[in-house]
């Protein structure tokens, strides 16, 4: 509600409150004035009396409505019976003299508030009926005055009917309206509470997805450490291990010198891994190359016969895709010389439209794919680790293997090309 509203508000209450006080004293001053219309001291002490009375309904309402906050403008029985004993006491004021009509006027500014639903209309109809007679010279009738007072009730109660009519749809207007704000503000309320449960959600998820960022970093360093750190450490072992074991000094020399080389990447791989670039096998070339120099390498440190084979048309790969297959095929081999006892191993490189497909075979012992252990919520780094790098970039890997048959790992991603 506006300040405008609370002011009219206002302004109507000071009118309902104070309006029949006055209009009762205006009757009463023309009465006095037209003294000459009432016959003898009867009408003039019966008029008194109304008066008083009049003004004694009008403090005791007064007071009801005072304590009734809020309330006083709500029709109710008090405001029926109000309503009906003022206009019984102004009909017999308008009888005795004319001039009253003023109080019996009273009745048009507040039947709305006072009587309820459809007798509104006959309370409204009953003031008519005083003010016409009133108006038509007063009660009781001669025969021509009749037809005066029958014109003027109609005139009368038809211009209050309109006003009331009209009042009822302002007031209408008014509670549909008072009823929209009211549902507006509910809804901008819940409105409200929804884009503060948004804007929790938002930092909430945001918490989670700065969480899950450093999880998959970790998970990720650790498998750069597992597949190049880890491996090459073993590798160092491995070597030392012939050199402390060899009395020939040269073959000492040259296992030493690969120690110390696989040191030197190591160390590379762990500034790259931790810096989140492309392996160094990739620095010099695309992944042809590196997986066969991979392979090479990997054959001479072990002894195991190695043989890398490339099929379809190479294409520049998206580091990361390059990168993933490269460790796949690093930790596939590593695999094969911890567990297979193998005396062959081959990698397939296979260039195929849409995808790549990356094969790494061996003749060992082999195992069971399905008594391995599940992957855990940390990832693992063995088939798990290489699993779950190919489903990072939407690949997808799938080892074949039986006792004695060997192992078959085949890791397909898109082929998605270097920008």
């Amino acid at each position: 509600m506006t300040a405008a509203d609370t002011q009219l508000d206002r302004r109507m209450e000071q009118l309902h409150t104070w309006g029949p006080y006055g209009l009762l004293g205006v009757s009463v001053v023309l009465a006095s004035v037209a003294a000459e219309l009432m016959d003898g001291p009867v009408e003039w002490q019966a008029a008194g009396a109304l008066v008083a009375a009049a003004l004694a309904l009008q403090l005791w309402w007064h007071g009801t409505r005072s304590r009734r906050p809020g309330r006083g403008r709500i029709p109710s029985r008090a405001g029926t019976a109000y309503y009906v004993v003022r206009w019984a006491i102004a009909f017999g004021l308008t009888w005795i003299n004319p001039f009253f009509a003023f109080y019996a006027a009273t009745g048009y500014m507040d039947a709305d508030e006072l009587i309820p639903g459809l007798w509104r209309r006959l309370g409204l109809f009953a003031s008519a009926v005083t003010v016409a007679a009133a108006q038509a010279g007063g009660l009781p009738f001669s025969g021509a005055q009749w037809a005066g007072f029958a014109g003027l009730l109609a005139v009368n109660f038809g211009v209050q009917a309109v006003v009331a009519h009209i009042t009822e749809e302002a007031e209408q207007r008014s509670r549909e309206r008072a009823e929209t704000i009211a549902e507006l503000e509910r809804t901008n309320t819940a409105l409200q509470q929804a884009l503060d449960e948004n804007a929790a959600l938002h930092a909430q998820l945001l918490v989670q997805a700065r969480e899950a960022g450093v999880a998959d970093e970790r998970r990720r360093l650790a498998a750069e450490i597992h597949d190049t750190i880890a491996q090459g450490l073993t590798g160092i072992i491995a070597q030392l291990q012939i050199v402390t074991n060899t009395p020939d000094p040269a073959a000492a020399r040259e296992h030493a010198a690969r120690a110390m080389g696989l040191a030197r990447e190591s160390l590379g791989e762990a500034r790259r891994s931790v810096h989140n670039l492309a392996p160094v096998a990739l620095a010099d070339g695309g992944l042809p190359e590196a997986l066969r120099k991979t392979v090479t390498e990997w054959g001479e440190r072990t002894g195991i016969r190695a043989e890398f084979t490339l099929t379809g048309t190479a294409e520049h790969l998206h580091d990361e895709v390059a990168a993933t297959l490269l460790r796949i095929a690093q930790e596939a081999l590593s695999n094969t010389n911890r567990h297979a006892s193998a005396t062959r191993a081959g990698v397939t490189l296979s260039y195929m439209g849409d995808e790549v497909t990356l094969d790494i075979r061996d003749d060992g012992h082999g195992f069971d794919p399905a008594a391995t252990r599940a992957r855990t919520r940390t990832g693992g780094f063995g088939l798990d680790g290489m699993r779950a790098r190919a489903e990072r970039i939407a690949g997808s890997l799938t080892v074949e293997s039986g006792p004695g048959h060997g192992t078959a790992v085949s890791a397909r991603v898109p082929l998605v090309r270097h920008d």
